[in-house]
């Protein structure tokens, strides 16, 4: 069998072929660091703005090295701007104008959310990469569009190059043989983009084979009703003449033969693709509507289902509805204790599927999810996959790693893109656990990757990206327009997916910064590492924290692993300095096995009774946590300087994540079986400070410690009637270092 090779995609294979032979040239910027700097102090502007006169250089030499480009571009052009307007009234009043209305903005924005701070604990930001910063000004002043070639020439080759590079950092390969399956990857403007797109490019991918049969039988040559294709049926790999299969058999095709029935016919029937291409359109999907498609072709099929787990992200009802599925035909898999899909659950519904012959788009694994942090059993989910084909029901699995797609660097050894020159030993990190490892290292046999480079990239938004195994699958989704796309000689990416206009500025920021960052183990691995160090240590402190003269406990979402207690944790971890624990083995085996799969810490508090037993009523710690929340969230019109730590919160229902999830946790937090069945509402930290841990005056876990005891202990003083409790500590107002 031929290459899978979608023929929409012959022009975009011509063009990496000719930015395969510019990139030789010294004229097209590669991803190599000779130069490169293995310190994170050199990576970002800092928490009290250290680097900013680096920031403030590099930024003069862009608005300058425009300037230059601009007059350099026609020398012979008159200027229009000339000394004399300068001079003028009006341009003096206006120039006022201006400058008042700048200062006014930048003293508004002072309102802002200080995500660079150590206090800041709250969602998915922290300071930006001095890299991307730069890249995406000096690009934003050319204001590329990467709708299209024409209007990005530059920024259109960045595209291309850092979704090469997100592939390789997501475990996809690049062959350097033509003939073999090729990945691609796009950047997009966030992970919801990216999430509706996978779902529209398997929904697409199922139902294309229908069309497909319909264009031979009806519309192109008789021989090429000749052409074949492979299937299981009763356990058994079976070979028939496409036009034969019935349309169970159509909807569970392989999706790399599915992908490679376009160039076959090509190159084993001579179809042209045009002629292909126009005759499928007749009957597929994207023309038809998908209620004309059911009526024509889907009356005897139940209803398709694609399954995610209870810890999905909201992106996915939102494309169910979008691409027409429906939100009810999104099934939701119960998570397990940890806030993992449960493999036994996906298991009985995929066997009801088979029974009822049920259609199956994807099972959506979750690869960091936005509340725990949480990763599915990728592993599983693709043994699963291999077993159902046989059994005749396929799929395609999305990899939903928005937040922990960059965590995959913490793995990758260092690599080439045209070239990569820079080579380091890995720094010493927190390293992922057995159990994320595995999950990881299984990536590359995913079908669609879903990576925020804005979020664990450390990137300006918005830059996020969707990754294709199989880069053909990209064609699935494609509505070329003519006047925006002139043909083969041009390379593009804004064909392809769900936007049009896109900033250019994007692509240049997410390819400096990794220019500089490696996303390797001496990059952002190093940089994550460490984040997921500092997670660890807030997390053992988090388990230490309780004592027994305490009004209160509190209670991590991530148990202990069976055997290791909260007196190994303080002995070995919590109260150690970074060295302490890097060279002692014992502590480093610890580490890398508690905590959170990655570095989101969710946990709660709760109450001592007068007696000093814990309060067993949900309600009421549910309302000690969104009070304490209240306290350390920012509310509008305040001053932000007034706030000494920011934190998120959100609510688990049983519903979304299964009864064992909830009622694990609900028993661990109120020390009792609790039959209420109100969602837990829990306090949330993103750890993405690198440097919290140890800084010049000491440890910042001390700091956040001190004012969440304090936070405690002022709402429990504040509302006695809520919270009964005897011997309360005083509270300390100052908490600032």
């Amino acid at each position: 069998m031929n290459t899978p090779r979608d023929t929409q995609s012959q022009g975009f294979e011509k063009a990496r072929r000719n930015l395969q032979e510019l990139s030789r040239s010294s004229n097209l910027p590669k991803l190599d660091s000779t130069s490169g700097t293995r310190s994170l102090e050199a990576w970002f502007m800092g928490p009290k703005g250290e680097n900013a006169d680096v920031l403030e250089t590099l930024i003069v030499e862009a608005i300058r090295d425009q300037a230059e480009w601009r007059n350099n571009y026609h020398p012979e052009d008159p200027k229009h701007i000339t000394d004399e307007i300068k001079q003028s009234p009006e341009y003096l009043q206006a120039m006022e104008n201006f400058n008042e209305g700048y200062h006014s903005l930048l003293e508004f924005l002072k309102n802002s959310v200080p995500f660079f701070s150590m206090r800041y604990q709250g969602h998915m930001d922290w300071d930006l990469t001095l890299p991307s910063v730069v890249g995406y000004f000096a690009a934003m002043l050319y204001n590329p569009n990467n709708v299209a070639f024409e209007a990005s020439t530059a920024t259109t080759y960045l595209e291309i190059i850092v979704g090469n590079d997100l592939c390789l950092m997501l475990g996809y390969k690049i062959p350097e043989n033509e003939e073999e399956i090729a990945p691609w990857g796009h950047i997009t403007c966030g992970g919801t983009v990216a999430n509706i797109e996978a779902l529209w490019s398997a929904r697409n991918l199922k139902f294309y084979p229908i069309a497909l049969q319909q264009a031979v039988i009806n519309d192109l040559t008789p021989e090429a009703k000749n052409i074949e294709v492979s299937f299981y049926d009763g356990g058994i790999l079976v070979v028939k003449p496409l036009i034969e299969l019935t349309v169970w058999q159509l909807l569970n095709l392989k999706a790399d033969d599915i992908l490679g029935l376009p160039a076959r016919l090509k190159s084993e029937y001579g179809i042209d693709s045009t002629v292909l291409s126009d005759a499928v359109s007749k009957y597929s999907l994207q023309d038809l509507g998908i209620q004309k498609f059911a009526k024509n072709f889907l009356s005897d099929v139940p209803e398709p289902l694609f399954f995610v787990p209870g810890s999905k992200h909201y992106s996915f009802p939102k494309a169910a509805a979008l691409l027409g599925m429906g939100a009810s035909h999104m099934q939701d898999v119960d998570v397990d204790a940890n806030g993992r899909m449960k493999i036994d659950v996906l298991r009985a519904h995929l066997d009801k599927c088979l029974v009822e012959k049920r259609p199956v788009y994807t099972v959506v694994a979750v690869m960091g999810s936005t509340e725990e942090g949480a990763v599915d059993p990728l592993r599983e989910i693709l043994n699963l996959r291999d077993e159902y084909r046989k059994q005749g029901l396929e799929f395609t699995v999305h990899a939903d790693a928005a937040w922990g797609g960059y965590f995959a660097s913490i793995l990758r050894d260092d690599f080439e893109i045209e070239p990569l020159l820079f080579r380091s030993a890995p720094p010493p990190i927190s390293p992922l656990s057995a159990y994320v490892t595995t999950q990881f290292e299984a990536l590359g046999e995913t079908d669609s990757i879903t990576v925020d480079p804005h979020k664990a990239g450390y990137i300006p938004y918005p830059a996020g990206a969707l990754c294709y195994r199989n880069s053909a699958m990209r064609s699935l989704v494609t509505f070329a327009a003519p006047y925006i796309f002139h043909g083969d000689a041009e390379p593009t990416t804004g064909i392809y997916g769900i936007e049009g206009s896109k900033p250019g500025a994007a692509c240049a920021s997410v390819y400096l910064s990794h220019r500089v960052i490696r996303p390797t183990k001496s990059g952002y691995g190093k940089l994550l590492g460490q984040a997921l160090y500092s997670c660890d240590k807030l997390y053992a402190r988090l388990m230490c924290m309780n004592k027994p003269e305490d009004s209160f406990i509190v209670v991590p979402l991530s148990a202990l692993p069976n055997g290791v207690t909260e007196q190994q944790v303080g002995d070995l971890i919590d109260g150690k300095t970074n060295e302490e624990i890097q060279n002692n083995p014992d502590a480093m085996a610890l580490l890398k096995e508690i905590g959170p799969d990655q570095n989101i810490l969710v946990y709660a508090f709760n109450f001592k009774t007068p007696s000093g037993k814990v309060n067993n009523n949900l309600e009421k710690a549910n309302k000690l946590n969104q009070k304490i929340y209240e306290k350390l969230s920012i509310k509008p019109e305040t001053d932000i300087s007034d706030y000494d730590l920011i934190v998120s919160t959100t609510d688990f229902y049983e519903k979304s994540y299964g009864i064992e999830f909830i009622e694990t946790y609900k028993k661990r937090l109120l020390e009792v079986d609790d039959s209420s069945d109100m969602p837990i509402t829990v306090l949330r930290s993103v750890v993405m400070d690198p440097w919290v841990t140890e800084t010049a005056t000491g440890s910042f876990i001390d700091v956040l410690e001190k004012i969440l005891r304090d936070t405690v202990n002022q709402v429990i003083n504040e509302n006695p009637g809520d919270f009964q409790v005897e011997n309360i500590m005083p509270v300390i107002s100052e908490s600032k270092m």
